[in-house]
């Protein structure tokens, strides 16, 4: 049998977002009297020791990678990002651009399983609107094309009782008009949950099965937002993942088009602030309009910002403060559903992460044998058992 190079075993771990200790633990290291469960991995990442078939195998499906994965003579290249259009500035971890490229491979291989059942069922009509502009054609062009390719209404959207409905509403053109929408920020558990620093959207410009992942640790509130952006990435072609609030060209310029598809500029005299107010009075009155018109008091903060309504140092206090709140109530809520019995159904919580296109294709599918359970699994992510729970469970509201 061959030998497994001990740089293979680092990378996968570290590219699953796993440290040493939640490895260890993960692949059922036991402390003894002479070393700690730690140190047995340490030993055999380190090459004191070679890994036995059992851990490797249990190392295949904590790492999720194939078994033969392991007997590379050296670590494959980073997935494919395609675009990287995050300031390069932001300090981020290698653990957690780990997780990322982990996260993104497995959409990537999702998306391609999609096409190819597209193909082969002859239901691969392209999209007409992905690829359908470039920057030079200005704003206002590639809004229209946005607002007319996914059927929005302002009105309709805004008259949703609540951003959350709002967002389903949007996301549902979004489908409708062909592009698959997953919910997904994290590795399938909270301790590779991936924050919006690391990334916020990611699109793949795909004509026949064009796919947009939304980062769901951002704030509800966000990701029509997000859903938005990442749509004129389609729009423009382009393939790559995005962060928050960047200034570079592009991300500049899919802010503002989504942005003004959500908040039209002329809206913006109906926000009474000033430069100069007090911090306090101005988060007030931005919160009070984000909930007029269903979008998230940072992108007014945005909004005003780009429309001068607020200085660059207001808008950064504002989003600081805006980040703060979100993350504060976040952890309220986790902590009140940590001590509440039961929760939310699983089925109907996956359905919902990975949106009602997808779904609903995969189980048409099924239904008519053009897809095995196993190669469904792969598509939704679950295990072969949970596919059909899955496809007949209620979708969540």
């Amino acid at each position: 049998m061959p030998q497994v190079n001990p740089e293979i075993l680092v990378w996968a771990r570290q590219s699953a977002g796993l440290n040493m200790e939640n490895a260890a633990a993960k692949l059922g290291f036991r402390d003894s009297s002479i070393s700690s469960a730690t140190e047995k991995l340490a030993a055999i990442e380190y090459g004191q020791r070679e890994p036995t078939r059992p851990q490797l195998l249990k190392m295949a499906t904590q790492y999720r990678r194939p078994l033969l994965t392991f007997y590379l003579p050296k670590p494959p290249k980073q997935v494919d990002l395609g675009v990287d259009f995050r300031s390069m500035a932001r300090d981020r971890g290698h653990r957690e651009e780990g997780i990322l490229d982990a996260l993104v491979r497995d959409v990537r291989a999702r998306q391609s399983m999609v096409r190819d059942v597209l193909e082969d069922e002859e239901e691969d009509e392209e999209i007409p609107f992905v690829g359908s502009h470039c920057i030079k054609d200005g704003p206002q062009a590639v809004l229209t094309s946005l607002k007319t390719g996914l059927g929005f209404d302002p009105q309709m959207y805004r008259a949703q009782p609540t951003t959350s409905a709002a967002f389903h509403l949007l996301r549902r053109k979004a489908e409708v008009s062909g592009i698959f929408v997953l919910l997904k920020g994290d590795l399938g558990n909270y301790q590779t949950s991936i924050e919006t620093s690391v990334f916020r959207g990611f699109s793949i410009a795909d004509k026949v099965a064009p796919f947009i992942v939304i980062n769901d640790q951002d704030a509800k509130s966000a990701w029509s937002f997000t859903l938005l952006h990442e749509t004129v990435h389609l729009l423009l072609g382009q393939t790559g993942i995005s962060g928050e609030y960047d200034e570079n060209e592009i991300e500049r310029f899919c802010d503002d088009v989504a942005s003004e598809c959500l908040l039209p500029a002329n809206a913006l005299s109906l926000l009474k602030i000033q430069n100069g107010s007090e911090i306090g009075e101005t988060s007030s009155l931005i919160g009070d309009f984000a909930r007029k018109f269903k979008v998230s008091r940072t992108m007014v903060a945005y909004k005003a910002f780009r429309s001068f309504l607020i200085n660059r140092e207001s808008y950064a206090q504002l989003s600081a403060l805006f980040r703060q709140q979100w993350r504060s109530e976040r952890e309220y809520t986790r902590e009140i559903a940590r001590r509440q019995e039961g929760g939310p159904n699983y089925y109907a919580v996956r359905r919902h992460r990975l949106g009602g296109r997808i779904v609903n294709l995969v189980g048409r599918m099924v239904a008519a044998q053009a897809l095995s359970t196993s190669r469904a699994s792969r598509i939704l992510g679950v295990a072969p058992r949970q596919v059909r729970p899955l496809l007949e469970a209620a979708p969540s509201s």
